[in-house]
């Protein structure tokens, strides 16, 4: 980028960067210098094109998987999300020439007419219909100023290899392609303005691979732009559902930006986001497995966990339908865990979590299990895979043990974020996935 294209626009503005540049990272302040969400110029499938071109997110495929997925479909995202594909197997996914031929592929589908890029700014309203689950959001370009002063929140940690990974990725295509999930707290009016756009004709509509229906209309009509920026403005907090990592890598290349003289009006200065009603989230458990008893037998391991749990035998897999009470899967048996009363009166929105009561009352003092994050004996499946997937691995030796998880509620999530706090690695999994490729946010 030229430093014509990062020349300032105003004193003003100059002022506002230098302050948001200096602030800390967590700041607990609840700052707006600008505002909270705006329309870009989106690059997205041509029309009739976006069954060609949808795919999942980059971080649920592995590189095998991926190149499956994208084998006689030359216009699948994938081949931008996972460059790798189009590349000998052995190479380093982190190469150079994988980011290079991530741009490559993309300028070959503008090039080409499958992607186009929109004439003006707009914002975008995107449906997800998975079986008789409908949730409906806003797409936009999120302020990298309200992430870095906490106004958008977090709860999770991030990895700098992954941050790495995705800024390289996000300068190597000028563009931002994979959205990040935001939840917006209760506004009737903003669900109604929403709805009312997607009572139009869509702009793309395609059906994936697993069954899931992606809808995207564009917001045509400036006055509801407006409203819907003002909505938003008047919110106290959004919500990270998922995409820690890529806001991280995009609040990175922001700041490299204006390093370079870049203002706030850049592209660089927003990250690609879709907003739902927290209402209309869905997280599914996150189950777990571990590798060893810790040297003890399953009878020995049972006796044990009794001393914590109320442990009672189950004829069918277990999937909990309340808090504190847990699956375990043994020796080809299933078992109901229930917290013994009084041990799960936490009132820290942190410790009170399944995945943290798992860990405090089995997984630390049984299993030795004290860092979920690093520990290599255990190992976790998110999702729709559920327990038919617990039982295969403990059935195949691979696994000595695996429990199934009540899931984390969307409200145990906000309360963790508004408290300034980290949940534990992998407590929620959020299904259905947002697509990519749909929308993508370009910063040239």
């Amino acid at each position: 980028m030229t430093s014509d294209a990062c020349a300032a626009t105003s004193a003003e503005r100059t002022r506002e960067v230098t302050a948001i540049s200096t602030m800390p990272a967590r700041s607990p302040l609840r700052i707006r210098p600008v505002s909270l969400i705006a329309p870009f110029p989106a690059l997205r499938p041509a029309p009739g094109r976006a069954p060609d071109v949808i795919a999942p997110p980059y971080d649920v495929l592995s590189s095998d998987e991926a190149r499956v997925r994208a084998a006689g479909r030359p216009w699948s995202f994938l081949h931008v999300s996972k460059p790798e594909i189009d590349l000998a197997p052995d190479i380093d996914v982190h190469s150079p020439i994988v980011y290079a031929k991530a741009r490559e592929n993309l300028d070959r589908m503008l090039r080409e007419g499958v992607l186009v890029r929109d004439a003006t700014p707009a914002l975008y309203v995107y449906r997800i219909t998975s079986g008789p689950h409908v949730q409906t959001g806003l797409v936009a370009g999120a302020s990298v100023a309200a992430y870095d002063g906490n106004r958008i929140l977090r709860h999770e940690l991030t990895r700098p290899d992954k941050e790495d990974d995705r800024v390289k990725q996000i300068e190597a295509v000028a563009a931002q392609t994979g959205p990040v999930l935001l939840a917006y707290p209760t506004a009737p009016a903003v669900d109604a303005m929403l709805a009312s756009v997607a009572a139009g004709t869509p702009d793309a509509d395609a059906t994936a691979d697993d069954g899931v229906r992606h809808t995207l209309w564009r917001v045509a009509s400036t006055e509801t732009q407006r409203a819907l920026c003002e909505a938003f403005d008047v919110m106290p907090s959004l919500y990270i559902a998922d995409g820690h990592h890529r806001s991280a890598a995009a609040s990175r290349v922001a700041a490299a930006r204006r390093d370079a003289g870049c203002t706030a009006d850049d592209p660089s200065q927003r990250f690609l986001v879709v907003a739902f009603p927290h209402h209309s989230l869905v997280i599914l458990p996150y189950n777990r497995l571990v590798k060893d008893l810790n040297g003890r037998s399953a009878a020995a391991f049972l006796e044990a966990v009794s001393a914590n749990f109320e442990v009672e035998s189950s004829g069918s897999p277990v999937e909990p339908d309340r808090p504190a009470t847990f699956g375990l899967y043994l020796t080809g048996k299933w078992f109901r865990l229930a917290l013994r009363a009084g041990l799960e009166a936490e009132t820290d929105p942190v410790e009170r979590l399944d995945v943290s009561l798992l860990a405090r009352y089995l997984l630390e003092p049984l299993l030795d299990i004290r860092d979920a994050r690093r520990d290599p004996r255990i190992d976790f499946v998110g999702g729709a895979r559920g327990v038919a997937e617990l039982a295969k691995r403990v059935d195949s030796g691979e696994m000595a043990a695996a429990f199934s998880m009540y899931p984390t509620q969307l409200d145990d999530l906000m309360q963790v974020a508004d408290a300034d706090r980290i949940m534990p690695p992998k407590s929620t999994w959020f299904e259905p996935k947002l697509a990519d490729g749909l929308v993508s946010l370009p910063l040239d």
